[in-house]
């Protein structure tokens, strides 16, 4: 559901970057990027979405 919400507010542009949007919410850009990390998602910047690790 995280990862739903955070795509959803990147991608509808109500926030511009990962970091306005972990400011608006008063957390850590690494915070929120380990969190996923731990469930299998990497940050893509220029298409600023989460996506699926995947593996080589």
């Amino acid at each position: 559901m995280l990862l739903s919400s955070i795509n959803m507010l990147l991608r509808d542009e109500e926030f511009d970057t990962l970091e306005s949007l972990c400011s608006y919410f008063d957390r850590e850009v690494s915070e929120v990027l380990q969190i996923l990390l731990d469930e299998g998602y990497e940050y893509d910047e220029k298409n600023r979405h989460f996506r699926p690790i995947l593996n080589s």
